[in-house]
Formats: structure tokens, sequence, C-alpha cells
């Protein structure tokens, strides 16, 4: 019998990585990229981290600090990390028949069918092709299970000149484990690090050796199966098929304060237009709609928060009535006189649309509804995101985040394609 190891590919930085791809002169020199509204630093180079910037330090506070130490800052540019992501995902799809999406930057990859090959080089093997063909660096731990393939990817990312990392046998394993911090194992949070600790329960190798009975009842069945994770035993197993949303949830934070209830509706329908998007991507019908503002709590003004929903008696994706739903939920939860700092909404109740029942006195005309929206999907895949869209989103959305250091769309927009000659400082054509 085979035996069958996992392994965790996770891309290094991966938005810094993203970042520094079409701008080569910033490899080894400090990058951080920020959260929404330029808030907070959501992704760090090593040579940021090396000078002391915290994962979510408010930009305010570290700012002059940045451009004393000529820490290169970007603003969030999900457009551009989505698309280096299927890239990456695409590329790691080539090794292997059955592989799990974990994460934006994570995947897992069953190696069941290759345990006759040096897995280590197998794992180098990949490492090289992505870089190759996306110029994104990856790290890889590769394990009997998803807990001990997630622990050697950190051990890999540590050693920058290895980046590869294989547990292949129990000497190799207790090894791994033997100084490796509990709080850094996969699924173990900050709560069940002080629990543990209390039964003097601080590396991998003592929750490893640890009473399993003991464990569920301090950490419940998930903890259980780490514990037998950590003992080359696999309890954890792969996602192949993507799970469907049982919510979908959309709000953002405002670049400035928004007072007028029209504005509001601008960014209300914004939300519902993404939504009903990922919605008809799964091939699913919402019956509940939520919609929520609020102040900003961390400013002395008068404060406010509310929400409101309203069911439907079917299902719908279709972003015009969902639009118009939310619209009677927002007129009756505003308030005027405030200053809002933020507003989103929630689709729930969700079902497939092949099981959905149909209202017997419904007028709307739904064949006719998903042909429109086919056409829609359709158009924006094709000349992007946004080429169509409900007059309601606006058109100057000057409520919107502020994204003030934000990189051209490299990959995905026309108008931001790179010109040789006319290319950022540093630009890195690639053949």
């Amino acid at each position: 019998m085979k035996n069958e190891f996992i392994a965790l590919v996770d891309c290094n930085s991966f938005y810094c990585s993203c970042e520094r791809l079409f701008r080569p002169a910033l490899n080894n020199k400090p990058v951080i990229v920020l959260s929404n509204n330029d808030g907070c630093a959501i992704a760090r180079t090593d040579e940021a981290k090396a000078l002391g910037i915290e994962m979510g330090a408010p930009y305010f506070k570290i700012k002059e600090f940045c451009k004393k130490n000529n820490v290169t800052v970007f603003s969030s540019n999900y457009t551009l990390y989505g698309d280096m992501s299927r890239r990456v995902m695409t590329t790691l799809s080539e090794f292997t028949p059955e592989l799990e999406i974990y994460s934006i930057d994570e995947a897992f990859l069953s190696l069941q069918e290759f345990s006759d090959k040096d897995l280590t080089q197998y794992g180098k093997e990949i490492k090289f092709t992505v870089f190759q063909h996306t110029g994104i660096p990856v790290s890889v731990g590769i394990a009997p299970t998803k807990v001990l393939a997630k622990l050697a990817n950190k051990l890999a990312k540590k050693n920058k000149n290895l980046g590869v990392l294989f547990l292949k046998n129990e000497k190799d394993i207790e090894e791994a484990l033997k100084n490796f911090p509990v709080g850094d194992i996969w699924g173990i949070g900050r709560q069940s690090v002080k629990k543990l600790a209390e039964y003097k329960i601080k590396s991998a190798l003592n929750l490893r050796d640890a009473n399993e009975h003991i464990i569920q009842k301090i950490l419940t069945i998930q903890g259980r199966r780490i514990v037998r994770e950590l003992r080359g035993e696999s309890c954890i197993n792969l996602e192949l098929a993507q799970q469907n949303k049982k919510q979908i949830i959309s709000s953002r934070s405002f670049g400035r304060s928004v007072k007028e209830l029209e504005e509001l509706k601008e960014s209300i329908a914004n939300h519902i237009t993404s939504a009903a998007e990922k919605l008809r991507r799964q091939k699913s019908l919402t019956k509940s709609i939520t919609v929520f503002v609020q102040t900003n709590p961390f400013k002395n003004v008068p404060q406010y928060f509310n929400s409101g929903f309203i069911n439907l008696l079917s299902g719908t994706s279709n972003t015009s009535q969902l639009i118009k739903c939310s619209f009677k939920v927002l007129e009756e939860i505003y308030k005027s006189n405030f200053e809002y700092k933020k507003c989103g909404i929630m689709l729930s109740d969700l079902h497939l649309k092949s099981s959905s029942q149909l209202d017997l006195f419904g007028t709307d005309d739904s064949e006719k509804d998903d042909c429109q929206m086919q056409t829609v999907d359709f158009i924006n895949t094709i000349h992007g995101r946004g080429s169509i869209k409900p007059a309601a989103c606006g058109i100057d959305q000057f409520w919107k985040m502020l994204s003030l250091m934000k990189s051209p769309c490299f990959t995905t927009r026309w108008s931001e394609l790179p010109h040789i000659g006319n290319a950022p400082s540093g630009f890195n054509i690639r053949r």
C-alpha cells in the first residue's frame, strides 16, 4: 500500500509579491500593503517585518516611520491579487488531479499518485514552476496530514534557502514538532493556547503526546482531530469541490463621512451588484436581504447604528430586484443629520436555483430576468467587471474608499497595461 502525502503550497507575502512582480527594483526592500481605506498593514515583506512593522499596524501611526526607513507602501489592489491567484492555482492544478484551494494564496495538493517519486524534488519542481509561470515565490510543506503539511510549510518559510520541507517519517515529524510553538499550529487560537498552557502544553510535540480525551474536553472534537493529525492520522479531508456560500456579505467603510440618503443608496447598490454576481456564479437565489448603516465609533460625533431586513416570497438573483428591495430597507433605517462611515448588505437564506419554489402570484418574468442577467455577466466577463452596471450604482462614487497608493491593474485592464519605454520604475518585462 502506498503512503499518502499532502502538500501545502503557500505564496510568500502574497500581496507584496504581486506588487513586486512588476517592480523588481523593490526586491529585497521593505514593502507593505494596506487594508481598505489605507487603514492598516495587512501584508509585509520580510524586510518590513525586520524593521518592526507589525501586522495590523495603523498606517497613520507608522506613516512617518515608513518614510524615514524607505518602506514602499501600496493600497490594496484586489483585482490584481485575484488575477495572480487564479494564475498560481491554475499552475498548481498541473501537478495533481486533486487540489483544494484553501485561500487566495494557499492550496492543498494530494500527492497520493506520486508517492513513488522523490517528493522533496517534486516540491522543488512545484516551487520553480510556479515562480517561472507567474513570478510569485512560494513555500511548500509536504506531510502525511493537512495539519502537518501546514506546519511543514511554516518551517519551510523560515528557511528561505530551502523553501521546501518534506516530513517523510516519524523521526522527521518529531524533530519538527519539538520546538514548534503550539500557538502556531493550524486551528489553535489564542484562547486555546491559554487553556493548553494550564496543562503545560506549550509545543506541538506536547500536544501530540497529550491525552486526546482531555484535549477533546478542552478544545472540543476539533482539538482531538488536530492531535490525531499531528500523530500522522489523516482526519481532515481535502475539500475538492468548492462549497457554496451559505450567506454573502458585502460591506466597506467610506473614504469620507456620508450624510445624504442618495449617497448611501449608491453604495448599497454597488454592494448588491457585487453580491448578486457571486450569487449567480454559484447558481443560487436569496430569499432574505439585510441592510445596515453605522457611524464612525472612533470619532467624537453622534453615534447611530441600525439594520433591517426584508424576506422575499420566492428567491431571486436579479440585481435590479435586489437593489429595489434593499432601498426599501435603507429608507426605513436611515436617519438624517448623522455622519455615516460604513454601510453594507447581507444576502441569506440561500438555496440552489434548481430547487427554487416559484411564487404562484408573482408578476416577475424569471426567464426574461435570467436572460438579462446572463447577458450582463457575459459582457462584464469579456470587457471587465463593471462595464455594465445599474444606474443606481452612480458614476463619480466620491464616497468610495481611499486608495491613494493603489497600483495599476497590470493584468486585467487594457487601459492600465504597462508600455515598454513608459513602464513604472524598475518594471519587470517577463518573456
